[in-house]
């Protein structure tokens, strides 16, 4: 059985990096590349896929209107997929348990989760807040894949 610790390990295999797709308004698919990662929660402690978007970015408001995402990680020829509901957090989307501490850790955690390292996190955080970049946690429905 395809499980969030296949997408993680084969993930990482290529740094992080995985599809992202949201759907528009007219039912059409907008996919997008991004990096993604596995933790938990920062409030149920339920395994998620995470990933960290700009805050102008188009997926935002597709997710606000339509919470719901697949993610794609690939290596080679194996892949997997996961479809779920979303969550936001993040500065134009508060998440219920989650202070602005707890924002900028799990903003690095999400970094750390798809192979991310940093030498300068004050830096880091500093991006972040400047770009409001928001973390969407994909709260898995479906997990499947081609092995």
């Amino acid at each position: 059985m395809t499980s969030l610790d296949d997408f993680a390990r084969i993930g990482l295999q290529d740094r992080g990096l995985a599809v992202f797709a949201t759907s528009r308004s007219d039912a059409t698919i907008q996919a997008s590349l991004v990096n993604a990662g596995v933790l938990a929660h920062p409030t149920s402690g339920e395994q998620v896929v995470a990933i960290v978007a700009a805050g102008s970015s188009r997926k935002l408001a597709h997710l606000r209107a339509r919470p719901n995402a697949t993610v794609v990680a690939r290596s080679g020829w194996e892949w997997v997929a996961v479809e779920g509901t979303t969550e936001l957090a993040g500065p134009d989307d508060e998440l219920d348990g989650l202070d602005e501490g707890g924002l900028r850790q799990l903003l690095r955690d999400v970094f750390t989760a798809a192979g991310g390292t940093h030498d300068d996190w004050d830096g880091y955080d500093r991006v972040m807040a400047d770009e409001r970049r928001t973390v969407v946690l994909v709260v898995p429905r479906r997990v499947y894949s081609n092995g």
